[in-house]
């Protein structure tokens, strides 16, 4: 998909003004925006000029490494300009870098489609017309939130088998071969790793992960987890890493598959 060339409405100022928020003093954000409303962009510019954060502008979906070159901090997205297939996107682009937040920012909305978004990447949801102050507050706190998780960067790779997790890349090798798991599934895979030979509830899963207690019914842990196995399966046919424990949750252990098996893929 192509866009417009990405256009800048609010660059650093060379001071921050005493009337900002307290709250809002940290280091300048770059945030990276998809949308088309001139009047709603004029009002975030107008906000986070004072603030000394600088807003990129894309007027339509752009590619992860399109994306990734404004090394934004967050990204504001109506997927009104993203098409029926939106969802997909969110997982293909901004759910490919790591520590990005990703904020919904479009008008009128289903239930489903709200959590849907938040089931696929997105890690909060707002509905035009809006106040651009709450917008603001509101990708801080994403923002914040993404630097005070436990400090990734700073951890060892994580080797069980032939599986390599590396934190710092949001990556995960199999026999050397890239997995290419997105953002969500990369931290599913990483938290049972951590907690190798101990049985994880569904329900701590998606509150650890998602960052929120999982809605009653809700199989968006299968879902994914099923990914995850297609994905590791593929790239290293020779070993079963996630475990289905029925009832409970999910255990991590790398396993050998016997040979006579080894056709089976990742389905236990």
């Amino acid at each position: 998909m192509s866009a417009r060339r990405p256009s800048r409405l609010a660059e650093p100022s060379s001071r921050e003004p005493d009337s900002a928020p307290a709250a809002l003093r940290m280091p300048p954000l770059r945030i990276a925006a998809i949308d088309r409303d001139v009047k709603f962009l004029n009002q975030l510019a107008g906000q986070a000029r004072p603030l000394g954060w600088t807003l990129i502008v894309h007027q339509g979906p752009v590619t992860a490494t399109t994306l990734q070159g404004g090394r934004p901090h967050a990204v504001l997205i109506d997927i009104g300009l993203l098409g029926p297939r939106w969802d997909d996107w969110l997982v293909r682009h901004p759910g490919r870098i790591p520590n990005l937040g990703v904020v919904v920012c479009t008008g009128r909305s289903t239930v489903s489609q709200r959590v849907r978004g938040l089931h696929m990447g997105a890690d909060d949801w707002i509905t035009k017309p809006c106040h651009i102050e709450e917008v603001i507050a509101r990708l801080h706190a994403i923002v914040r939130a993404h630097r005070f998780r436990p400090v990734l960067d700073q951890t060892p790779p994580l080797r069980r088998g032939v599986l390599e997790l590396r934190p710092d890349l949001h990556d995960a090798l199999a026999a050397r071969r890239p997995v290419g798991l997105t953002r969500r599934e990369f931290e599913i895979l990483l938290h049972l790793a951590r907690h190798a030979g101990h049985v994880v509830e569904r329900e701590r899963l998606y509150s650890e992960v998602w960052g929120y207690t999982m809605a009653r019914g809700s199989r968006s842990v299968d879902t994914l987890v099923r990914k995850i196995r297609n994905k590791l399966a593929n790239v290293s046919p020779g070993w079963h890493y996630i475990h289905t424990e029925k009832g409970v949750g999910y255990s991590f252990a790398a396993k050998r598959i016997p040979k006579r098996a080894s056709g089976r893929g990742e389905r236990r």
